[in-house]
């Protein structure tokens, strides 16, 4: 009997607590900085109102959609006020580098918003142009900000946002030294 009157007693806090949930707006799909958003970028989950997450209510749908995103951001993103409007990528001690990359020189399926490390092998001269990570080869931390294949799939270009530095000794890295690795986080998955 005791066991009966606190499972219902559970249920009922349980009904409570999921009755105060809400419907907010989510990415269906990634996005790139600056590019404003239509309906077929969003979606409407929903979220526990007492998150404390200053999420964007599906019932604001239409006032979304047209406004710009302020960074590129993965499928399934919560859309929040603080990613809408102008871009603001790179932010301040941020670069953002472009580099091309030939097939195995990064894992299938990377996608915008991924987080990654680059990783520069020494070039001919023995140099890998940054500091040292053991084997001569150098790493940085980045996010993937874009990924654009061509036709003929002998290039991808792979747009990458990371510190200003970095993406300085990236830009200087000599061609085919480049892999990406998709570490925890990656983004979009």
């Amino acid at each position: 009997m005791l066991l009966v009157l606190g499972c219902t007693a559970g249920g009922a806090l349980l009904a409570l607590h999921l009755g105060d949930r809400g419907g907010v707006l989510v990415l269906a799909r990634p996005v790139s900085v600056g590019q404003e958003l239509s309906a077929r970028d969003l979606r409407e989950v929903t979220m526990s109102k007492g998150s404390g997450v200053d999420a964007v209510p599906a019932r604001s749908r239409e006032v979304v959609e047209g406004r710009p995103v302020a960074y590129s951001l993965p499928a399934g993103a919560l859309l929040t006020q603080s990613v809408l409007g102008s871009p603001s990528v790179p932010p301040a001690g941020q670069a953002v580098a472009a580099v091309g990359l030939k097939t195995g020189q990064f894992p299938a399926g990377l996608q915008r918003g991924s987080r990654v490390v680059v990783v520069v092998a020494p070039d001919s001269g023995g140099s890998a142009g940054a500091s040292s990570t053991g084997g001569g080869a150098a790493s940085w931390q980045a996010t993937v900000a874009d990924v654009q294949g061509f036709r003929d799939d002998q290039m991808t270009v792979v747009t990458l946002q990371l510190a200003e530095t970095d993406a300085q000794r990236l830009a200087a890295a000599e061609e085919g030294t480049v892999r990406i690795v998709v570490v925890h986080g990656g983004g979009g998955r």
